[in-house]
């Protein structure tokens, strides 16, 4: 059995490539065009079961070539991270749409069933939590850039369920939820890894608007276990979960507990969103999931540990940049 992983030389992709590799006897294949994607990312793999194949998913010849043979796509490809989609919202529109119709179209061709990730982004900035997978979406003005993340998302989750109803074909949507571990960047503005990289060098940690604002972060391991099952079980083909642990944390007490881990002795720093980004951006209160469609399907969902996570990313980081404390 051969496995096509999108992105799987990303952040979360390279950890399912890990995952399967290990529960499984299953070939892994991955696509990546390394925009955001790092090949030492699965430098530590060292196994004939996985092939790395350089590509674009906007180019469909690619894509159908990709999945040639293959029995399940996990499509993880996407433009990634808010700074990124405000720095290039035509390169990010581009990637997310044309890719995603792309593998939707390969993965037709011979009814191959397909994992679409999807973001809690699409919930726009509803205040209706903690957010259920049928909720009403609240989404800002076209003028304003990060939203046409979240229009893209949205509209990569029509595609596949009028590809599920029209043409049967199995596909799961999974909404990530602020996902974080190790191998995870703060280069497009992510936040855990750019808090632990200003504590580790005695920066201030740069905390966007007042800090009030919470979100809910889940393990990349729970994530791609969830991942895993969800497009391995019939019950949860031509459905949507949210893919994520509740408890949210605000910005602000994220900061501390990264300061107090790191035994930093770094300030912290507030800097308003206008400055940061342009005066027209918006950035949701905040995000929970409701995960109880999860537990019923997969009899579990995530839970939130912060220092766990914590934990992993600062041992992660320091194993990268030896001497830095």
């Amino acid at each position: 059995m051969t496995i096509l992983i999108t992105g799987g030389a990303g952040f979360i992709g390279s950890h399912l490539v890990d995952h399967l590799l290990n529960e499984t006897n299953h070939r892994i294949r991955v696509l990546d065009d390394f925009s955001t994607g790092d090949a030492t990312n699965l430098e530590h793999l060292d196994t004939d079961r996985l092939e790395v194949h350089t590509g674009d998913i906007r180019n469909a010849k690619t894509v159908s070539a990709a999945a040639e043979d293959v029995d399940f796509i996990y499509h993880l490809a996407a433009a990634v991270g808010v700074q990124n989609v405000v720095d290039n919202p035509l390169e990010s529109l581009r990637i997310n749409l044309r890719g995603t119709e792309n593998v939707l179209e390969a993965a037709h061709a011979d009814n191959i069933p397909t994992f679409i990730a999807s973001s809690s982004e699409v919930y726009g900035k509803s205040e209706d939590l903690p957010f259920s997978e049928t909720d009403d979406r609240v989404i800002g003005p076209t003028t304003v850039t990060r939203w046409g993340y979240t229009t893209a998302k949205a509209t990569d989750e029509f595609l596949a369920l009028s590809y599920h109803r029209k043409h049967d074909l199995p596909i799961v949507i999974g909404r990530y939820f602020n996902i974080v571990g190790p191998r995870q960047t703060g280069e497009y503005g992510m936040v855990i890894p750019t808090f632990v990289e200003q504590a580790l060098t005695g920066e201030p940690l740069t905390v966007y608007g007042d800090g009030t604002q919470t979100r809910s972060f889940t393990h990349v391991a729970d994530a791609v276990q969830v991942t895993h099952e969800l497009l391995e079980t019939p019950d949860a083909h031509g459905e949507v979960f949210n893919v994520g642990a509740p408890n949210p944390t605000s910005i602000n007490d994220l900061a501390e507990r990264v300061l107090e881990m790191t035994g930093s002795d770094s300030q912290i720093s507030h800097v308003p969103f206008e400055e940061a980004f342009d005066e027209n951006f918006e950035e949701p209160d905040r995000r929970e999931p409701d995960v109880s469609k999860l537990e019923s399907v997969l009899g579990w969902a995530p839970e939130t540990d912060l220092d766990r996570i914590l934990a992993d990313v600062i041992e992660a980081r320091s194993e990268t940049r030896p001497g830095v404390t």
